[in-house]
């Protein structure tokens, strides 16, 4: 199998793009799907996003899997200007109605709250309220317009399974030695 880095310029207008249930599906790219969000901190609260993500360290500490319903690759959180606007970057293999949906789904049935409480106009209702959740999601969202990929269109389970391969031949050529 050979593959071949790739990128994909994503168009600035959507309209022509599939409707999905929550707006337009941007495309799959060679990078997966995601989605960058910047957004305001409520004054004073940049601490509490910080200790969010302690907590989040802390419980996939118990959990590794914890998220995996959420099919991610990556997920980074930046607090920037003076940590007043905060940057929610992810990058996972399901589109947007999907991964936003799991999302509600997930924090929703362990009980937990997101980062995203600590942000302006996040609303209070999100979890009762899933188009509230999108509509702040989408309004907060910056897309990209060009997305690489090293291994293009690799899923995160893909990724895994060959490591697991990788893993297991070491093993045994270890054991051969």
């Amino acid at each position: 199998m050979d593959i071949k880095p790739a990128a994909v310029v994503i168009p600035k207008e959507t309209d022509h793009l599939e409707q999905g249930k929550y707006g337009p599906v941007f495309p799959r790219t060679p990078a997966c799907y995601g989605f960058t969000i910047i957004a305001e901190v409520k004054p004073g609260r940049a601490e509490a996003i910080r200790g969010y993500g302690y907590t989040l360290a802390k419980a996939l500490e118990g959990d590794p899997d914890l998220l995996a319903p959420l099919k991610l690759h990556y997920l980074r959180w930046v607090l920037f200007d003076d940590d007043t606007r905060f940057m929610y970057q992810g990058i996972f293999d399901t589109d947007f109605d999907k991964y936003t949906e799991d999302a509600i789904m997930l924090f929703g049935r362990a009980g937990v709250s997101t980062a995203f409480e600590n942000l302006v106009g996040f609303p209070e209702d999100w979890r009762t309220n899933p188009e509230a959740f999108i509509k702040f999601v989408r309004e907060h969202h910056c897309p990209s317009f060009i997305e690489y990929g090293e291994y293009p269109y690799v899923t995160a389970d893909e990724i895994k399974k060959a490591l697991r391969i990788k893993h297991s031949l070491s093993e045994m050529l270890d054991q051969l030695q």
